[in-house]
């Protein structure tokens, strides 16, 4: 309703048009002719006022209702979105290949849907885009089906499970994390850093830095009875190895990537609570953000290259 309110009455037009003419500049070209006082140059003028008051009137009756029904179209098909990508399974069944094909093609029309609304012109550069986004729906080229991927080609679905992804953006450079469940006791996370080159208003290249296995841990708390006390001698020798070696088993394993892989990407829509986001074949990823800031007073002015 503020766009309502934020707009003058049509009362309030009518009454500058026809008590202030001269204070007001938009009918500043009328001209000033002499004889101004006479009853013909009255009434040329004040037609001229009425054409004037016409069109501001027009304007702030057309104006304000417009831009509040694009708002509420938008906000409608966010939330069409959000409810096609729930009904579809979520990221457990999009990982496990659960997903049937008629649930595809409607998360892919709500996507387009939406992202002819989208309400950021500059996205690259926009600080919406900064924060921790949770991955909810992605393509065959993303890091996120290369994560699963990795996990299921390699481990029967009963040994292993992708559990949840997400993204940190921040100052050009984003963490994704994929957190892994085995045997549903001992956890783990691969974490992929890369690099981020804004290329222009919507594209960005993405460097692959490095990436990450977290050493797992273990939820004492769900190991059987029969397992505990293997688990504990396994503790007792870890805890008796060398320094050096234990530290290297508690930082997990890293192999460095010095940007020898690399993707573009486009961002075709952005707002305080979804990306999406679509590679060089066009495959969409929709991403939601954990906790939706505030919106921020202006965007950033971050150069990029043309």
């Amino acid at each position: 309703m503020a766009l309502f309110q934020s707009s003058p009455s049509v009362v309030q037009i009518c009454t500058a048009c026809f008590n202030s003419p001269m204070s007001l500049p938009w009918i500043s070209f009328l001209p000033n002719p002499p004889h101004a006082a006479s009853p013909g140059n009255q009434s040329r003028l004040s037609c001229r006022r009425s054409r004037v008051c016409r069109a501001m009137v027009q304007q702030a009756v057309q104006g304000a209702p417009a831009s509040y029904a694009k708002e509420m179209e938008r906000l409608s098909a966010k939330e069409s979105l959000l409810l096609a990508l729930k009904d579809s399974g979520g990221f457990e069944a999009l990982v496990t290949g659960k997903t049937t094909d008629i649930q595809k093609i409607d998360v892919n029309e709500r996507i387009i849907g939406l992202e002819r609304l989208n309400p950021t012109p500059r996205p690259t550069t926009s600080p919406y885009l900064e924060g921790r986004w949770n991955f909810e729906w992605f393509g065959s080229g993303s890091p996120g089906l290369l994560a699963a991927k990795l996990v299921f080609e390699s481990f029967p679905a009963t040994v292993a499970n992708l559990q949840k992804m997400d993204a940190l953006i921040k100052d050009g450079y984003a963490k994704i994390t994929a957190n892994i469940k085995f045997l549903n006791l001992i956890e783990s996370k691969i974490i992929l850093s890369t690099k981020l080159t804004v290329e222009g208003p919507l594209r960005l290249k993405e460097e692959y830095d490095e990436i990450a296995m977290e050493s797992p841990r273990i939820d004492e708390g769900t190991i059987p009875e029969q397992l505990k006390g293997a688990f504990s001698q396994a503790v007792r020798t870890v805890q008796q190895l060398p320094v050096p070696i234990r530290d290297a088993v508690s930082s997990g394993l890293k192999i460095p990537l010095n940007g020898s892989f690399q993707r573009m990407f486009m961002i075709s829509y952005l707002d305080e609570e979804i990306l999406i986001i679509r590679d060089t074949f066009g495959v969409p990823e929709v991403l939601t953000k954990f906790d939706a800031p505030s919106p921020p007073m202006a965007e950033s002015a971050t150069e990029y290259e043309s």
